[in-house]
């Protein structure tokens, strides 16, 4: 599985596109995603700011060769899906909950 950080809105549009995409995918060419080790690393760094936030869990087998795991800025490998995804890919959708001080957690689901 992959991981996508997104806002409601860009969810409830996506269901009602079939197809999640988002503004890097215009932007960049495509979506930012994450391995389930960089999730609250991602969260904290751009997220920090954001009320809420939801968590795509991804099939990255339905995704085919749209998936691309890339070093792009030297951060380290992260996924990134070069074209719109599926609203089938996505296995399942998680509340991202914020603890004051600590920032962002993991759904309980996620956690091993």
């Amino acid at each position: 599985m992959i991981y996508r950080l997104t806002a409601e809105a860009q969810w409830q549009q996506a269901q009602c596109d079939g197809m999640f995409a988002s503004e890097d995918l215009a932007n960049e060419g495509f979506i930012h995603c994450s391995e389930r080790h960089q999730i609250l690393r991602t969260a904290n760094k751009y997220f920090a700011e954001t009320a809420s936030l939801l968590l795509l869990e991804i099939d990255e087998g339905a995704l085919g060769d749209k998936l691309r795991r890339e070093d792009l800025a030297g951060s380290g490998m992260f996924p990134h899906v070069y074209g719109e995804i599926p609203i089938v890919a996505v296995a399942a959708v998680h509340l991202l909950l914020r603890h004051d001080g600590a920032g962002w957690q993991l759904p309980t689901t996620l956690i091993s």
